[in-house]
């Protein structure tokens, strides 16, 4: 027994150190600007894409959370109000919580779907899947 204490402890001194791993899901922080009485946040589309879900709905979402109007105008968002962006990176994270993130193992692989007035989230990583509500 004592030879494969030794020989496990010699095995453990060869692994590499521990590094930190960056997280691979990482949200980005809105990019845009104040014009007028318009929000323009130049970037959301990207934010969609690392997402992995569809524009329509992920401004859908944002929109009513922040009680304001506005659309999509290339790979921009237009809000048609003033709102800072420490709001809107405050919804997109709520966002991710509630339609991204599997409350399961905590990881972002899931898809969306629809069926009739309800959302469902599936996990593409452990498998569950479980209905959300949604104010959309």
């Amino acid at each position: 027994m004592d030879d494969y204490e030794t020989l496990l402890d010699s095995a453990k001194a060869q692994l590499p150190q521990d590094e930190e791993t960056a997280n691979r899901f990482e949200i980005p922080k809105v990019k845009g600007h104040i014009e007028g009485n318009k929000t323009i946040v130049s970037n959301f589309i990207a934010i969609a894409q690392v997402l992995g879900r569809k524009p329509e709905h992920f401004l859908k979402y944002i929109l009513k959370e922040l009680a304001t109007p506005g659309e999509i105008y290339k790979q921009a968002a237009i809000f048609k109000a003033k709102v800072p962006a420490s709001k809107i990176n405050d919804k997109i994270k709520e966002y991710s919580e509630l339609f991204v993130i599997c409350k399961e193992c905590q990881k972002p692989d899931t898809k969306i779907s629809k069926e009739g007035n309800v959302y469902f989230v599936k996990c593409q990583a452990c498998g569950a899947r479980y209905s959300v509500y949604s104010k959309t």
